[in-house]
């Protein structure tokens, strides 16, 4: 990988609408391509990789908090990003509206 992400990471205007991501491998990693979309919204953290592995533990990516009663799921887990994506579906849509009278918000935040 280019230090190109980590001389410029910041890729976009926060002015603007996010046009180009950075691309992140399946680990999270960022590799040196730029796409020219927004990220969907997922719960990524880029970590460096390990220099050495130790003896071979238990995947925590599944750890759940241990609750004492068995409670705790998967399924049950918190994960806001599938909101969050659709929550961006409506805001673009109301971005597309070319009738300011449509926009529903007060002359002062048009």
């Amino acid at each position: 990988m280019s230090d190109a992400f980590f001389a410029y990471p910041i890729l976009n205007s926060p002015y603007d609408y996010p046009a180009r991501h950075w691309e992140l491998d399946a680990d999270g990693q960022p590799t040196s391509k730029v796409v020219d979309s927004r990220r969907r919204s997922d719960l990524v953290t880029p970590v460096p990789k390990p220099k050495k592995r130790k003896a071979s533990r238990a995947d925590q990516s599944e750890l759940l908090l241990a609750d004492g009663d068995g409670l705790s799921s998967l399924s049950q887990e918190y994960n806001p990003t599938p909101i969050i994506n659709e929550i961006r579906g409506y805001v673009d849509q109301w971005r597309a509206l070319p009738n300011p009278n449509d926009w529903g918000v007060t002359p002062e935040t048009a």
